[in-house]
């Protein structure tokens, strides 16, 4: 079991930033990868970011590539999502997940993002 719990959410302005935390617990040896997800309202959920376990290789997807930053600690067992030059379309309730074995099937609860602007 891998227990994930998210921080940092809030009401910004656009253009301001943000940093979201993912504290992970539990056989976190046995993660892989983690990755932020977000799900805006009437939307299907979409893939932010991920970042290896190990080696640190990070992906972005395009609608956030130059303006968000995926990173992890290890030895705290946390990921971050630094967001930059935040939008209005960037809100969301944003999850942070943990892969294993290629597929994500563990989930945080979720912080909600909102970019007023």
């Amino acid at each position: 079991q891998v227990q994930l719990v998210e921080s940092g959410g809030g009401l910004v302005q656009a253009g301001d930033s943000l940093r979201l935390s993912c504290a992970a617990s539990g056989r976190t040896f046995s993660i892989d990868a983690m990755g932020w997800f977000r799900r805006a309202p009437g939307k299907d959920r979409e893939y932010v970011a991920a970042i290896s376990w190990g080696g640190g290789t990070t992906y972005y997807a395009d609608s956030v590539k130059g303006r968000f930053t995926i990173s992890r600690d290890n030895a705290k067992n946390t990921v971050y999502l630094q967001m930059n030059s935040l939008k209005p379309e960037d809100t969301a309730v944003y999850y942070c997940a943990a892969q294993r074995n290629q597929v994500y099937d563990y989930w945080g609860q979720g912080t909600q993002v909102t970019v007023s602007s």
